[in-house]
């Protein structure tokens, strides 16, 4: 997602408005071009810094320090040993490490990840007030048995879901009542600020997971999965789509703070696809992020996350050849394995998602793995899995009417009722794929309280449907990301690679395991 999603290897343009939905390039500065060290900053421009302590503390003194080091502070997070620094200086990251309760400097510049918007198939055009125009076109709401969940709960105001994304458009007719400002924030510089105007989507990415998340309260709209929980922006992802380390910091603090009950990740985040903790500057950040994510989760934030869009095994990475991507084809091949982890997907306690199309099987681009992908959910495959349900393969969310003109006409559906218009697009990716589970997370809260990260996982495993791996060799029309193996399935029926413990189910989830079993 250029803005949340990096677009299927392989198969893609990788300019700058092509593919979704999700996988995150990475950017990093001009200095790691071959993928080792920390960036360099240039001498006499303001660079930001991720300063990370030994020990999940900030010590007292470290202000100071920094201003001495010809620094200045723009946020301190005592609680996890991290602050946030920016500099003009070049010997910013020497000066500082001379204090032995540092770990380690690395400049920020340019780091994110982008996501890349994709080019959908042809969609067309529907002005309607009636609702059930847009309930057909919701297969991905039906494959899970959304609508049939919402006659037991729509899900409880009292319930807050924090979408870490790119803002959401609180505009938008059929998310405007969900929407809780108090809680929503803008961490775009590393630094909270709660302006409606500086978390307002200006992608386009956010407002389509949170649709899924929480769309509802209008009359010819769509319903989310839990249309009636109460939704935060936490925005992370720049106009641009990347989602600089100080950003992704920021969000999880916020959402551990703020005492979320869940939140939903539909990006990579980090400079590199695969984080390798043998490299002093990918681990610092490694550390830095996971750090911020263990807070949240131990603030009973659940954390679901997206497994990303380059049919690889995160279970058996071998080759990441997408990093760095910034500046533009100055990614090369280099061999990773399992001490290398992508962000937030392969972070413990983390709930990773893998993507089905409407056939109920992998989506072409989705990435997959034991032990980290816990459940599936409908992420679209425009390529192998269009039906009369899903004619063109894609999922259907909320999209800021602003920015539809930056996507290709048949992308987009637009709804009239007295002279109020909602737009929405067709997008793909497993961006698409993480917020019906951390819907489903929502409806769970809603019908039995909140629940602890541990618990929480439990009961969305609890509340799926078993999917068998396919014969084998499966072959869902592209290759990994060595360009030589086709994806394979391992597993038995209770848990595989592909699925995790099965598609997730929202009647079961908020019935007690009962289900309608709604499967294609």
């Amino acid at each position: 997602m250029s803005a949340v999603v990096r677009g299927v290897h392989g198969m893609v343009n990788r300019s700058r408005r092509v593919i979704a939905r999700l996988t995150i390039s990475f950017l990093l500065s001009g200095g790691l071009a071959f993928g080792l060290g920390t960036p360099i900053a240039q001498a006499g421009v303001e660079s930001t810094y991720l300063v990370l302590y030994g020990t999940q503390a900030v010590p007292a003194g470290a202000a100071q320090h920094i201003r001495a080091s010809g620094g200045t502070v723009v946020a301190a997070y005592s609680e996890i040993g991290v602050v946030i620094a920016r500099s003009a200086s070049s010997s910013f990251t020497a000066q500082v490490k001379g204090d032995s309760q540092v770990a380690s400097v690395s400049a920020t510049a340019r780091f994110g990840t982008q996501l890349k918007k994709g080019e959908p198939d042809a969609a067309g055009t529907a002005t309607s007030g009636d609702f059930a125009s847009l309930k057909g076109r919701q297969w991905d709401m039906t494959q899970i048995n959304a609508f049939a969940a919402q006659q037991i709960t729509p899900g409880s105001r009292s319930v807050l879901v924090g979408d870490i994304d790119t803002g959401l458009d609180f505009t938008h007719p059929n998310l405007r009542q969900n929407v809780d400002f108090k809680n929503s924030v803008s961490c775009i510089g590393g630094t909270a600020n709660t302006s409606p105007a500086k978390w307002m989507d200006d992608n386009g990415h956010g407002t389509h997971t949170a649709g899924t998340i929480a769309a509802g309260g209008m009359d010819g709209g769509m319903n989310g999965v839990a249309p009636n929980v109460r939704i935060a922006a936490i925005k992370a992802g720049d106009v641009d789509g990347y989602f600089f380390p100080e950003a992704v910091v920021c969000a999880f603090m916020w959402a551990g703070r703020h005492h979320m009950d869940v939140t939903n990740n539909s990006y990579f985040a980090d400079p590199w696809l695969y984080n390798c903790l043998n490299d002093p500057g990918q681990r610092a950040i490694w550390e830095a992020e996971t750090r911020a994510i263990n807070f949240a989760m131990h603030r009973g934030v659940t954390v679901v996350a997206a497994a990303g869009n380059e049919n690889d095994d995160l279970g058996n990475p071998t080759v990441d050849n997408l990093s760095p991507d910034f500046p533009v084809n100055t990614n090369v091949t280099r061999t990773v394995d399992k001490n290398c982890f992508v962000v937030p997907a392969m972070v413990p306690g983390v709930y990773t998602v893998s993507g089905v199309g409407n056939l109920n099987l992998k989506s072409f681009f989705s990435s997959y793995g034991m032990p980290w992908v816990q459940a599936t959910a409908p992420s679209g495959d425009s390529i192998l899995q269009q039906t009369a349900a899903a004619p063109n393969g894609r999922v259907l969310s909320t999209y800021p009417a602003a920015l539809i003109g930056g996507l290709n006409p048949a992308r987009v559906v637009t709804i009239c009722n007295e002279g109020q218009c909602a737009t929405y697009a067709y997008l793909q990716g497993t961006s698409m794929a993480s917020p019906h589970v951390a819907g489903v997370a929502a409806l769970i809260a809603s019908r039995f309280g909140h629940q602890d990260p541990e618990t929480m996982t439990r009961l969305l495993n609890e509340a799926t449907n078993p999917l068998p791996c396919p014969a084998d060799p499966f072959n869902p029309g592209f290759f990994g990301p060595d360009g030589v193996h086709l994806a394979h399935c391992s597993g038995s029926l209770d848990y595989n690679s592909f699925y995790g413990h099965g598609q997730i189910d929202a009647l079961k989830a908020v019935s007690g395991g009962e289900s309608g079993n709604n499967q294609n």
